[in-house]
């Protein structure tokens, strides 16, 4: 079939479509809004700028100034009303556009283009609710986010540091990464799961600190005696099982297969336990409002994962494989993240069986200190949560010494 054929018909279809859409929207919604015309204006409108793009650039560009100049004493009919949204403008620009996109591009695009426009214009009622939920902090947690990977990353030199033997940009690719699951697990808490139950914060918290996670719900605990918060402590260790199983597939895919079979394993039992003992309960989730990124945080976490690797490389040149158990052992009762990664992406004179032992007796140790947390702050309610989470901790621990 002539591609010209097809470019017309993709055309017609997608602003026949985005017509009755904008039609449908009015009718539902704003009806008492006035509409530039019908269904069939708006799949002339593409039609036309089909045409001229087709002709002659510059008729496009003159079809599409007389539209606007038309647009515009609509728009000061419309202000005398004290009506001033322009959605209506901006979609019939949209439509225009179509016969272009069609041409220039795949019909990947013309698609992506029309699914966007039904989305926008159906999703006013949610954007108003959570503008108003949403804290203002937000926005410039996000530009800090957006400062981390895509400022601060592309800057840094991807030669080797002497000392460490890694590039400070994949010290700070190792940062961006932790910061950005940090980030995701906490919109997802705070903004689509809020108030959904304490299980889902322990799914959610345990992504991005399972320490901190127990320390919240063994507090709770300790208020409100309810089995669901021994359930959620269990189950946010369970994801920190998971977590930094995904860090080690990103940073080191063989030591990542020969962990997975034990932290599958530990995050399944977990998991399968935490409902077990879950009862369903209705009480309110509460989620803190402090978010995990932040600009001091990420520096510090990159200056510890630096430190980490120093330590590491001279506690293994000088005192050997029982210097770094003994190490990894201390490490868990502060945050393994850093030391973990400094595990998987350090280029030490060890072997592969020495890494996993470091690792699992790491993650075996912090689980003994969740256990600790949760008996500390919760008392007798997390008496059950505190035994499972030392069991685990120190079959983590004994899973790395005899198997590796």
């Amino acid at each position: 079939m002539n591609p010209d054929l097809i470019h017309l018909i993709i055309t017609t279809a997608f602003s026949f479509l985005i017509g009755l859409e904008l039609k449908t929207y009015k009718e539902e919604k704003h009806k008492e809004n006035s509409l530039i015309g019908s269904v069939r204006t708006y799949t002339l409108l593409g039609l036309l700028g089909f045409i001229f793009y087709k002709i002659d650039i510059w008729l496009y560009i003159l079809g599409l100034f007389s539209f606007t100049l038309l647009f515009s004493l609509f728009y000061i009919q419309k202000l005398k009303q004290n009506k001033s949204s322009i959605i209506i403008f901006l979609v019939a620009e949209v439509v225009y556009a179509l016969g272009p996109i069609s041409i220039e591009y795949s019909i990947w695009m013309p698609s992506l283009i029309f699914v966007l426009v039904v989305f926008i214009l159906n999703s006013k009622t949610h954007l108003q609710t959570f503008t108003k939920n949403i804290n203002i902090t937000e926005f410039e947690t996000l530009g800090k986010f957006i400062l981390l990977s895509a400022v601060i990353l592309p800057l840094l030199p991807k030669n080797n540091l002497s000392f460490i033997d890694i590039s400070p940009f994949k010290i700070w690719l190792a940062v961006v990464i932790i910061s950005g699951i940090s980030y995701l697990s906490y919109i997802l808490q705070k903004y689509f799961f809020k108030n959904k139950g304490y299980l889902i914060t322990g799914i959610l918290g345990g992504l991005y600190s399972s320490t901190a996670t127990t320390v919240v719900l063994a507090k709770k605990a300790k208020e409100i005696s309810s089995p669901v918060l021994n359930s959620a402590i269990i189950i946010a260790t369970a994801m920190m099982y998971i977590r930094i199983l995904a860090i080690a597939y990103i940073f080191n895919i063989e030591i990542a297969k020969s962990m997975s079979l034990f932290y599958i394993g530990f995050a399944g039992i977990m998991i399968i336990l935490s409902f077990i003992f879950y009862k369903n309960d209705q009480t309110s989730d509460y989620v803190s409002d402090q978010n995990p990124l932040e600009l001091q945080t990420a520096f510090l976490f990159a200056l510890l994962f630096v430190a980490m690797m120093v330590i590491t490389k001279y506690i293994t040149s000088h005192y050997g494989n029982t210097g770094l158990q003994i190490l990894s052992f201390i490490i868990g009762f502060t945050d393994i993240d850093p030391y973990i990664l400094s595990l998987l992406t350090g280029k030490y004179l060890i072997s592969k069986s020495l890494l996993l032992k470091a690792i699992f007796i790491a993650t075996g140790s912090n689980n003994i200190l969740k256990a600790i947390y949760a008996i500390y702050f919760g008392r007798k309610n997390t008496i059950l949560s505190s035994i499972i989470l030392i069991i685990f901790g120190i079959s983590t621990i004994f899973a790395g010494i005899y198997f590796f």
